[in-house]
């Protein structure tokens, strides 16, 4: 192999390496995967990815990934819209519809307030949130953030925020183990935590 090679080589393991979870052996597999990879299977791997930023934006009202202006839940006319579950992350939302269970909307916090790693309330999507409430049409608010001290936190602060504008703010019932995170847990878990929620 001339060093040109190896130096692709090398920059491909690095890509892999910055993948939240992927350790240098895993990323070496990974990439020699690709490697082997045929041309065009190679080709379609790199446009799917391209592809994937060019069109996946964010959902205007509930901050979910989408395609389009409004994703396939918000388009959904059956859903309730006076329920709202406020989730971390887009992956959670995959794992609430795994149940089958939950009818109402969602909104997508893209993360959570965390004053150590400074991350505040500006960082996170909760004044479009906020937004929602202006129509009078959502009464109950289901905070789902994970069980950690930041989740926790971040529930509180918003729940405070939406408490004086009339909404019920409630909390799961975990069910979920503390420390966890929802996208692991499985489809019974999540019903019974969604049946258990309580007010804050």
């Amino acid at each position: 192999m001339s060093g040109y090679n190896v130096a692709s080589l090398a920059r491909l393991i690095e890509c892999f390496e910055r993948m939240p979870g992927i350790g240098h052996k895993t990323a070496q597999r990974m990439a020699f995967y690709v490697l082997g990879m045929k041309k065009q299977e190679a080709q379609a791997f790199a446009e799917a990815i391209v592809n994937a930023h060019e069109k996946i934006k964010k959902c205007v009202r509930c901050c979910n990934l989408s395609e389009e202006e409004l994703c396939p839940i918000c388009q959904n006319g059956g859903r309730d819209e006076s329920t709202i579950c406020v989730v971390e992350d887009p992956r959670d939302v995959i794992a609430f519809e795994r149940t089958h269970e939950y009818e109402g909307t969602y909104h997508v916090l893209h993360g959570v307030i965390s004053p150590m790693n400074g991350v505040g309330p500006e960082d996170i999507t909760v004044k479009e949130l906020i937004a929602r409430m202006g129509d009078g049409k959502v009464k109950e608010v289901i905070m789902a953030t994970n069980p950690t001290v930041e989740g926790e936190a971040t529930a509180m602060y918003i729940g405070r925020l939406l408490k004086p504008m009339g909404v019920t703010v409630t909390r799961l019932a975990y069910g979920v183990p503390v420390g966890a995170d929802l996208e692991y847990a499985d489809e019974v878990t999540l019903s019974k935590a969604l049946e258990g929620r309580r007010s804050i």
